[in-house]
């Protein structure tokens, strides 16, 4: 599981080496994939205008956060790290 970061809007319906991006808010997601984490980061960059920020980092537990996408602290919750 990774959480990344980017200076523009993160598509979740992007494709990707991944299984599933989801929105925490649209410039903040967790992508959910079993690749290294070079790949999930050069698969967001593809998918962002040039130039954009970005920042892809691996979790290994949840992450403490409030205020985010509806639902999206249950769903991360059902994953297993």
């Amino acid at each position: 599981m990774y959480l990344a970061f980017a200076g523009a809007p993160i598509d979740p319906d992007a494709d990707g080496p991944w299984e599933e991006i989801v929105p925490l808010q649209p410039t903040l997601v967790f992508v959910r994939s079993d690749v290294h984490r070079s790949a999930v980061y050069h698969g967001l960059k593809d998918v962002l205008p040039t130039g954009t920020a970005l920042l892809v980092t691996e979790l290994h537990e949840i992450p403490k956060f409030k205020g985010m996408a509806p639902g999206v602290l249950a769903w991360a919750r059902s994953i297993r790290f």
